[in-house]
């Protein structure tokens, strides 16, 4: 099946503009120009759309999609440098974690403080912010 710009967006489920971005960033290229010199897109241009997709939603940045493109357009497949990628990945989202429980930790208290209220009506977590800043 041929798609062109417009119909491989909407059988991605992806705006125009992803595919305009992502074939900029040299993740994805259309297989040839129509008589019209329209983009024209292949059914494995539609995998490859949807691979790129899958890959962000799981935590992967562009510059790690564009290798995980490289290593499956070889053959075989080398799982030893995906496991590493993801392994990385892996560590990097529990760093995100723990930061993000410790974030947790100060909104909450800061919220607490709120709630228990300033008789003078001064905001502490403002002043916090502003101490620290």
């Amino acid at each position: 099946m041929q798609y062109t710009i417009g119909s491989l967006a909407r059988a991605a489920a992806v705006p125009s503009s992803t595919i305009r971005y992502y074939e900029r960033a040299g993740l994805l290229r259309p297989e040839g120009r129509s008589a019209g010199n329209y983009r024209r897109y292949s059914e494995s241009s539609l995998e490859r759309l949807v691979f790129i997709r899958a890959a962000q939603a799981n935590g992967f940045t562009l510059k790690d999609v564009k290798g995980l493109l490289r290593l499956q357009d070889g053959a075989p497949a080398p799982c030893g440098e995906v496991q590493a990628l993801v392994e990385a990945r892996l560590r990097e989202l529990e760093e995100r974690m723990r930061e993000l429980r410790a974030f947790r930790t100060v909104l909450r208290a800061a919220l607490e403080r709120c709630h228990r209220g300033d008789p003078s009506g001064r905001c502490e977590v403002l002043e916090g912010l502003a101490r620290s800043g």
